[in-house]
């Protein structure tokens, strides 16, 4: 079975391969153009390669696509980021062009299913909770939810015009050992390992979930190998709610830090006040209990620490 990994030198990517390569005989091409991947993270496996490409060049994309002619796609590649998404709009907005791309790709060369990274940034400043997939308005108006959504509705209108079988990820706070210092739970972890100031925006009030990424690639990998939620959206997160506070507090405490939490002026935009899951779903998906907040958050300590401390 040949699968393609668009994104596939960043964090969510690369764990998602190597979490496939131990399961089964898969041959599995990692797509990125390295804006925030890095060649660190691909897994080293005979039927892994890595090929360097920019998903919203179509020639680019093409060639691989027409090469290999995939039995699956995961279109994971995206700018991603709240900061970097607030800066960027534009390269934001070009994101839409990869997603037509690779759907229309798919379309031509065979592909059974695609798979797409959506976002809970598409639910916005929630109306309820726990947001629900078909039940809760998606409301936000900020570039990279508008894009996601989007690709959401690309993802249905070419099933409707085509027949290209999809699944649709919306993923919520996703945290691991891969993850680049720049999110929040690295950032924070990075600050309390050197013992400088954890900044939080705002009050630190803010709450939300936070789901371990062999979770989150042990749930969507089940999608692929069972026929589910085929022509479907499904939540990919944890719903158990933390304040940004109350993380950094216990951050503080699993490293043994003395940094001081610093508040910041609040984010002008961007920065939900909640988020929060409903995870019925993901729950049949995962079949198992999740990992707990503070397990997963030791494993990434560890492998942080070796990067920092080195």
């Amino acid at each position: 079975m040949k699968i393609l990994i668009t994104g596939g030198a960043g964090f969510v990517g690369s764990s998602l391969a190597d979490s496939l390569l131990q399961k089964r005989n898969y041959e599995i091409v990692l797509a990125d153009n390295l804006l925030t991947g890095r060649m660190e993270n691909l897994p080293q496996h005979p039927n892994c390669r890595f090929i360097k490409c920019d998903v919203n060049n179509y020639n680019d994309i093409a060639a691989i696509c027409l090469a290999f002619r995939f039995d699956y796609v995961f279109h994971y590649a995206a700018v991603v980021g709240v900061k970097r998404t607030l800066e960027n709009p534009v390269m934001v907005l070009n994101d839409l062009q990869g997603i037509k791309n690779v759907l229309d790709l798919c379309k031509n060369t065979g592909v059974k299913r695609v798979f797409f990274s959506s976002s809970s940034e598409v639910y916005g400043e929630p109306v309820q909770l726990p947001q629900h997939e078909h039940t809760t308005p998606l409301n936000s108006r900020l570039p990279y939810a508008v894009i996601k959504n989007v690709g959401e509705s690309f993802c249905r209108s070419y099933y409707q015009e085509y027949g290209l079988e999809y699944t649709l990820f919306r993923f919520f706070n996703t945290y691991g050992p891969k993850q680049s210092s720049d999110f929040v739970i690295s950032k924070f972890i990075d600050a309390a390992l050197k013992g400088k100031d954890i900044t939080i925006y705002g009050d630190g009030l803010q709450t939300r979930t936070f789901c371990y990424i062999k979770d989150n690639a042990d749930a969507c990998i089940s999608t692929l190998e069972n026929p589910v939620f085929i022509n479907d959206v499904v939540n990919i997160g944890n719903d158990e709610t933390y304040t940004v506070i109350d993380l950094a507090s216990l951050i503080v405490e699993l490293t043994g830090s003395d940094s001081k939490i610093v508040h910041l002026p609040p984010l002008p935009e961007g920065d939900m006040t909640r988020r929060q899951p409903d995870i019925s779903n993901m729950k049949q998906l995962l079949n198992r209990p999740f990992t707990a907040l503070h397990e997963g958050l030791l494993k990434v300590i560890e492998s942080r620490r070796q990067l920092v401390l080195a």
